[in-house]
């Protein structure tokens, strides 16, 4: 074990040299125990290189989808609000096209229920009147065609998890950083994970989170402001995108999750609730989607070669994922701001899988 946490210490400090990313935080835990926690390289690198430290703050990006928006869906489901397969028109406050009525929350949270993508709302600036831009974008989104028909495809969308923070919304009454805040981040005394709105005060310092892109958009370079454009329009966060936070709180989050999957506690959820959202959905021929996280793919898995079936995991766009095999029970996660300075560094393609196979061959899992 020792020999082998040498050569993932070695192998991450080889990906700041070989141009990865600047920095990046590694944390793996085995039995829910923390076993390799590291920090390396840099977390911005102008206007001189400045190191990441273990409580560097980084844009989790689509990390937002399952450590916010789907946590929050879960406790609505757990609770008896919501059930998984009530449709849009129940769901949501307003009227839902004909084309849009029948989707079934299951299929929102499994990227199959026929949205597009993505689409730049933030370059169509919303006209002088509208002063609530979030009311503007979930109005385009609803208006838009569906790209496929619900349940005949799969197709990773943003826009079906902007839907999702007006579902949270209009059944618990509650803004999505309110909700996350007083039934998970508040009890559990996370403060190093937080959505952060752009007219809001931050709760810390610009310098202590890793810098992300020079935007054009913008024309800066961002640090302590999220990343996606989209969500930076709507003020800052939305169901998508937005969430930051350190290795430490994501651990905190996602290892809830493994002890209430693993029936350790019961008391946020009931553990059969955490097992739905973690299991792949089948509803679509070739899926990965579980209920908001994904699973491994036969091949090119960015969890690498061996993760076992049952495992989840996601990513997020800035260069940050999560992985956690349940039955092995191992979790990684690894935090990095590879867009920084630009998002044309794709090179963590490549070099996700292979650290997820030194991980695991670390522990002898391999």
């Amino acid at each position: 074990m020792d020999n082998g946490i040498h050569n993932l210490s070695a192998f991450l400090k080889r990906g700041v040299s070989e141009g990865v990313y600047p920095g990046g935080v590694l944390l793996v835990a085995h039995r829910g125990i923390p076993v390799f926690f590291e920090a390396v390289g840099h977390r911005t690198l102008t206007p001189r290189p400045r190191p990441v430290h273990k409580d560097t703050v980084f844009d989790l990006a689509s990390l937002t989808k399952p450590l916010a928006t789907t946590l929050a869906l879960m406790k609505l489901v757990d609770s008896g609000n919501i059930a998984l397969d009530q449709p849009l028109q129940a769901l949501l406050p307003v009227p839902v096209p004909e084309d849009k009525q029948e989707i079934p929350l299951r299929a929102l949270l499994s990227h199959c229920a026929g949205f597009e993508p993505w689409r730049p709302f933030y370059r169509n600036a919303a006209p002088p009147s509208v002063t609530d831009k979030k009311a503007w974008v979930r109005k385009q989104v609803l208006d838009i065609p569906l790209q496929y028909p619900p349940l005949s495809a799969s197709l990773y969308s943003d826009l079906g998890f902007m839907v999702l923070e007006w579902v949270i919304e209009a059944r618990s009454g509650t803004l999505l950083p309110d909700f996350l805040h007083d039934h998970f981040l508040g009890p559990l005394s996370l403060e190093d994970i937080f959505f952060r709105h752009i007219h809001g005060p931050s709760p810390f310092e610009a310098a202590r989170f890793a810098t992300t892109e020079e935007c054009p958009w913008r024309n800066r370079m961002m640090q302590g402001m999220v990343h996606d454009e989209n969500a930076y329009f709507v003020g800052g966060y939305s169901g998508h995108a937005g969430l930051f936070g350190t290795a430490e709180a994501v651990y905190a989050l996602v290892n809830l999750l493994r002890q209430h999957y693993g029936r350790e506690r019961d008391d946020f959820f009931a553990p059969r609730t955490v097992k739905t959202f973690f299991s792949r959905q089948k509803l679509v021929s070739g899926s990965t989607w579980a209920l908001g996280w994904d699973t491994p793919s036969e091949s090119g898995s960015s969890s690498g070669r061996h993760f076992s079936k049952e495992t989840v995991g996601h990513l997020g766009f800035t260069g940050t994922s999560i992985w956690m095999d349940l039955v092995r029970d191992v979790m990684v996660i690894f935090l990095t701001n590879r867009i920084h300075p630009t998002r044309k560094n794709e090179k963590i393609r490549q070099f996700r899988p292979l650290l997820h196979d030194r991980v695991m061959e670390a522990l002898a899992l391999g």
